[in-house]
């Protein structure tokens, strides 16, 4: 005889969580940085089996309802798998054809000595943007940067806030970013809706930091060089055919997004049109990167654009910085975040299908009394995921699954979570010395997480900013009324 169903304690419900965090202290003293690559995804299976074992011996669920629950759990996240590795093409391609590099090389004309904290935090902002990822920009552009930075008489620490800052605007804001898709992915968006609702928070938040570095820069006295990026652009240069025609492929990805075009086939076709380029801007780089540069140009552009779009692309200069920053890994790149995804949604449909992350999220939600408090809670979450596992993907795949549910039942739509994981989690992780993400750019840049964290406005403004609107209801999207009752049917069935 089948026993009854149980619901989970607050305590058994949380159970799992505490094991995650606690091996996940462990993991990152082992693995650092590298955790990505695999550790973290065995810890998050570990946890999903510990949440199982729970689910089957002290709630009495059958395995194929839990199983059930995995897979339906995966599968809401199959949308966001696809999207990442097509933006895996798209940045090899966009690499290869030079408009990546452009980006760059246009982004760097603006360093000055009087502006240079503000041109700094830009060119991060811009690079991050067109590579979607925060850690490469630190680790190249940030590097030359903090050189030239600290010639012109600059603190290091305030140098390396002013590029961390530009550098997780671009995160946040760039279609490319891993975490910019991981956010909508949890909360039940899409990626453009994502990045607009992300505009109302986030644009105030660097325009203030932009303002502190230019108030900074401007009563500040500097004097130095800056060779060091006429060298960078000098480089660029003479690997890449740069011109403004190069523009039109980001322009026509813009155009797709404003209108409302899907993601998927606006990624595909961003990704081809930059193969495109290359063909016809970079002939001279795709038979220098050509496995066998005596053969034809057709079979050569056939075999460099392709394996940009799936596999590792390293475009070698005379400059070891600019080295770091031209190499891309194609779809195949995005492999270990689809990994770490599948993981979590392992985790996540378990403790959702068996009631825990209900009793969880029902424990929060009865101190929560209004939007804001809401909103503040999301962020409070986390900035404490931040601390407590040491990293951000778990500090946005966890919270996200938790409070799913009860934006939905306020009335929110879920463009409110995505952004307060993004205002929270994202930005806050280089703040934590002992985050993967807090640790490693420390480690890059040469410069203490506490000695730079006080000058990264953008990270410290975004929370605040989000729970600010969040209580005065600024910025905030509801379901109609409409849409509430196709919700409510959707829960029944």
């Amino acid at each position: 005889m089948n026993k009854a169903i149980k619901q989970p304690t607050v305590l058994e419900a949380f159970f799992p969580i505490v094991f995650l965090v606690v091996l996940l202290v462990l993991n990152i003293r082992v693995f650092g940085s590298e955790g990505l690559g695999g550790s973290n995804q065995m810890v998050l299976v570990m946890s999903a089996a510990i949440a199982g074992l729970i689910a089957v011996f002290r709630l009495n669920f059958p395995w194929d309802k839990l199983q059930d629950g995995m897979i339906k759990s995966i599968s809401a996240a199959m949308s966001s798998i696809l999207i990442l590795l097509l933006i895996g093409s798209l940045a090899g391609t966009w690499m290869l054809s030079g408009i990546v590099p452009a980006m760059i090389y246009y982004g760097l004309q603006v360093l000055n000595p009087t502006i240079f904290l503000l041109a700094a935090c830009v060119v991060s902002a811009v690079v991050s943007v067109a590579t979607g990822s925060s850690w490469t920009t630190v680790a190249t552009v940030g590097v030359a940067l903090l050189g030239i930075g600290k010639a012109l008489g600059f603190e290091e620490g305030i140098i390396a806030g002013a590029i961390i800052s530009g550098a997780y605007f671009g995160d946040k804001m760039s279609p490319l970013s891993d975490t910019t898709n991981l956010a909508p992915a949890m909360a039940g968006t899409d990626l453009f809706t994502h990045i607009r609702h992300m505009t109302k928070t986030t644009v105030p938040s660097i325009l203030i930091t932009l303002l502190i570095f230019g108030v900074i820069g401007f009563t500040g006295d500097s004097e130095g060089t800056v060779g060091q990026v006429k060298e960078i652009s000098e480089v660029i240069l003479d690997r890449f055919e740069i011109n403004g025609w190069l523009f039109v492929v980001p322009l026509l990805v813009i155009i797709m997004i404003v209108k409302k075009v899907p993601a998927i086939p606006t990624l595909l076709v961003g990704a081809l049109l930059g193969g495109i380029c290359a063909v016809i801007f970079q002939p001279v780089l795709i038979t220098s990167l050509a496995w066998n540069s005596d053969g034809s140009f057709t079979f050569n552009a056939f075999q460099v654009v392709m394996t940009s779009l799936y596999g590792e692309t390293a475009i070698t200069t005379s400059n070891d910085v600019v080295n770091e920053l031209l190499v891309t890994g194609g779809m195949a790149g995005m492999l270990n975040t689809v990994w770490l995804i599948v993981c979590a949604m392992v985790l996540g449909g378990i403790m959702e299908v068996s009631g825990m992350l209900r009793v969880l999220a029902e424990a929060v939600i009865r101190k929560v009394t209004s939007v804001g408090s809401l909103i503040a809670a999301t962020a409070g979450t986390g900035i404490f995921f931040n601390i407590a596992t040491s990293d951000q993907y778990l500090a946005i795949l966890v919270p996200g699954r938790m409070y799913a549910d009860i934006y939905r039942k306020r009335g929110l739509k879920g463009e409110n979570l995505s952004r307060a994981l993004e205002d929270s989690a994202t930005v806050t992780s280089v703040l934590v010395p002992w985050n993967t993400c807090g640790a490693t750019q420390a480690s890059v840049l040469g410069v203490a997480t506490l000695a730079y964290a006080p000058y990264c406005f953008f990270n410290l403004i975004s929370p605040l900013m989000t729970i600010l609107f969040g209580y005065l209801k600024l910025g905030i999207s509801f379901y109609s009324e409409e849409e509430l009752k196709e919700i409510q049917q959707e829960v029944a069935v």
